[in-house]
């Protein structure tokens, strides 16, 4: 892994009774440092690979969470997240731009489900990357897609050689 979900989460700022969407959560590890950083708070681990939750489902288990929910969902789709319309106070959106197809209906899912004034964390790779170019979403270019939904930028964050970090608000 390149990245360190533990530090980049300290950057943004995750209250301890916050309400989180973790969106294509992966394997978990935003997941679980959010549930430990939000202890008082809701953890939606949402992901479509199906065999990822179950991965997801045991770290959260041997880390002792009971804050984490873990949802089968497409964040492609309105209403696929199958959360509830301004639920949550953060999403985070980490090394998963690159790899959805429809960005612009991604970004409206994360508006549906974010509250106002509530906050994404986008984590995504930098053009350094073995998977080539064509996959790689530049920072530049991530920002103007996310700020033409409507989201507003607020600030980088530093999440390491390898990726981009930046926080965006909801108004």
């Amino acid at each position: 892994m390149f990245t360190d979900p533990v530090k980049n989460l300290r950057a943004f700022g995750i209250r301890e009774d916050a309400v989180v969407a973790d969106l294509g959560a992966g394997t978990g590890f935003y997941s679980v440092a959010a549930g430990h950083m939000a202890p008082k708070g809701k953890v939606y681990a949402v992901e479509i690979v199906k065999d990822f939750l179950m991965t997801i489902k045991n770290k959260v288990r041997d880390a002792r969470l009971n804050n984490v929910e873990i949802l089968w969902g497409d964040v492609e789709k309105s209403g696929g997240t199958k959360l509830r319309d301004s639920i949550v106070d953060s999403v985070i959106a980490s090394n998963i731009l690159h790899q959805v197809k429809d960005k612009e209906k991604f970004i409206l899912e994360i508006k549906r489900i974010l509250k106002p004034r509530g906050r994404v964390l986008l984590v995504d790779l930098s053009p350094f990357s073995v998977l080539g170019a064509k996959m790689i979403i530049p920072k530049n270019k991530a920002r103007e897609v996310f700020e033409k939904a409507g989201l507003v930028f607020e600030r980088e964050i530093d999440a390491g050689a390898h990726h981009y970090g930046m926080i965006f608000v909801k108004e």
